[in-house]
């Protein structure tokens, strides 16, 4: 994609751009949310338990939230971790979901569906676009579990999809992407391809200038020590051995700027 053909980038949110290259920041608190616009972010992805790799957020989240910022959120529609075959209570669920968050004030949503052969869900993802409307839709990071990611890229195209979400079908955004490359090249506009998955300080300039991508997704946290002074150390909530009930990972304002800062320098 040419400099020049960024103009589809700017849906759902034109706030943040930097030289051309918009900013989304995945965030799944009120904290994170509120530094993720002050460091400069263009669009939020709003979620719950990043650590599964998103779910659908609480609709008190989305309205605090809302409250708090003017820059468009894009609601996580995941009604678990795990794979992305869902069954048909799951699938209410997500619809559901879909109604409230456009009840409550989404810019746009964020999900996919896929056949239990690595295929876009075409009948389903179809079926939750209709009740997405007239809200603009990212198919997410489902999208590199699929068998072949340039048919299922026409496949997004064609059924309405406005974005997708990728890491290059790798576990990373730079280690995947030449196929990053390959698709934004294959969409020629039609779809804003948008690369995601480990994006930090030190690769961002390689992955906007390898990719031609037109925006980038990230996380930008940093771990928060809790303020609690009496810590109980003999229970760990979950069953896990970890001191994690006493820190918090928040998106971190000074890492939301310095990749900002590197978009604008890019040229």
């Amino acid at each position: 994609m040419k400099r020049g053909d960024r103009k589809r980038g700017t849906e759902g949110g034109c706030a943040g751009m930097a030289n051309g290259f918009l900013m989304e920041v995945c965030v799944d608190s009120v904290e994170s949310a509120v530094n993720a616009e002050r460091g400069g972010a263009g669009r939020l992805e709003l979620c719950a338990n990043l650590m599964e790799g998103g779910t659908t957020p609480s609709i008190g989240l989305l309205q605090v939230v809302k409250q708090c910022i003017r820059v468009p959120v894009f609601v996580m529609i995941r009604p678990r971790g795990g794979d992305f075959l869902y069954s048909d209570r799951e699938v209410e669920v997500m619809k559901a979901d879909i109604r409230l968050a456009k009840q409550y004030g989404a810019d746009g949503l964020v999900f996919g569906a896929l056949t239990e052969d690595g295929r876009v869900d075409t009948e389903l993802c179809t079926a939750l676009l209709a009740v997405s409307r007239p809200l603009p839709v990212t198919f997410h990071r489902a999208f590199d579990m699929v068998y072949d990611p340039l048919a299922a890229l026409e496949t997004l195209i064609s059924i309405g999809f406005e974005r997708v979400l990728t890491s290059g079908c790798d576990s990373s955004a730079l280690e995947g992407l030449p196929l990053i490359k390959r698709l934004t090249d294959q969409a020629k506009g039609r779809i804003v391809v948008v690369p995601g998955g480990g994006i930090t300080e030190r690769n961002l300039q390689r992955i906007l200038e390898g990719s031609g991508a037109s925006e980038f997704h990230c996380s930008a946290r940093s771990t928060s020590d809790s303020g609690m002074k009496f810590r109980n150390p003999s229970v760990t909530m979950g069953g896990y051995l970890s001191a994690s009930e006493y820190s918090i990972k928040v998106a971190d304002v000074a890492k939301v700027r310095t990749l900002n800062a590197i978009a604008k320098n890019i040229l």
